[in-house]
């Protein structure tokens, strides 16, 4: 049976090419990492990054709000870190005897949360409703966040000192989790050389911007995904439910979003069961949690199992 293919407007990827191009230029050797960072943002996600210190976790968020042109914060999570210096406080103000509501780091386009687990569990609650929502609820009163609100959060690795574990409803508000790893032997020298990118990150020009950003989102949504490739997540889906710790429905709507976006990143206006197979470790490792094998090797082994069309 012939699928019929839905056009796309795909004249926009100039400038999406100009950010991968920009982006890869600060975080060297990190092409694949870089794509799925940007396909998460326009599938409206939000990023987990697992890795040691020094590795680019922070520069890769400032690089992606700067060259997007979209304002970006930092909240360095602590054990003593508390719900209100996340989302903010409400302060007594004597002269007009009310209470004033200030606005925590929240509040912003592209977030970093770094070292997440390094909080509480009370503290990493803080930011459900933000991410799921794209809203802050305090003292009686909800309040919007910007629709290109975007979470990018590391996470030590669970065995240092220190780290508390996310919960499954934390992590299943996350879109895609990678490593970034250490650069390739020929990536550090390069970077030893050319010193610490930070600086060029300061002068950095934004070659994008927010309104063509909504654009680009909007587009990703009329990619067009066929009966097969919806054929092929469905038996992933199916395939990762040997116990309790399988994929759910949200997590498959997810996984066809992140499809659509890698699609749109690789110029094409439709989705092929390559691209839900590149994908599908990113979204499902951080997902299939309680297992006796990793989450990257479980969905590894559920790729292996079920047939590509």
């Amino acid at each position: 049976m012939t699928t019929q293919v839905h056009a796309t407007p795909l004249t926009t990827l100039g400038d999406l090419d100009q950010v991968l191009t920009q982006l890869e230029s600060v975080l060297l050797g990190k092409r694949w990492q870089i794509e799925l960072a940007v396909a998460c943002l326009l599938a409206q996600g939000h990023l987990l990054i697992e890795d040691v210190p020094g590795t680019g976790k922070t520069t890769l968020a400032q690089a992606l709000g700067a060259s997007l042109g979209l304002p970006w914060k930092r909240v360095q999570f602590t054990n003593d870190l508390l719900p209100a210096d996340i989302v903010g406080v409400s302060i007594f103000n004597s002269q007009t005897q009310q209470f004033e509501f200030r606005e925590g780091p929240v509040f912003t386009s592209v977030l970093l949360a770094d070292e997440i687990n390094r909080a509480p569990p009370k503290a990493q609650s803080a930011l459900l409703e933000a991410m799921e929502e794209r809203q802050v609820s305090a003292d009686g009163q909800t309040r919007a966040l910007p629709k290109d609100f975007f979470v990018i959060a590391t996470q030590n690795p669970t065995d240092q000192l220190g780290a508390y574990p996310l919960p499954e409803s934390q992590l299943d508000r996350f879109l895609v989790g990678l490593n970034l790893g250490y650069p390739a032997p020929e990536v550090e020298r390069a970077l030893l050389q050319s010193g610490d990118k930070r600086e060029q990150i300061a002068t950095m020009n934004a070659v994008a911007n927010p309104r063509q950003l909504q654009q680009w989102i909007q587009a990703v949504q009329s990619i067009h995904v066929s009966d097969v490739v919806l054929d092929y997540i469905q038996a992933l889906l199916t395939a990762s439910r040997t116990d309790s710790a399988g994929l759910s429905p949200r997590a498959g709507l997810a996984l066809v979003k992140l499809s659509r976006s890698i699609a749109f990143v690789k110029k094409r206006d439709h989705v092929l069961p390559e691209d839900v197979a590149a994908v599908f470790p990113a979204l499902a490792g951080h997902r299939l949690t309680g297992q006796v094998l990793s989450g990257e090797q479980a969905a590894k082994a559920i790729l292996a199992e079920v047939k590509q069309p």
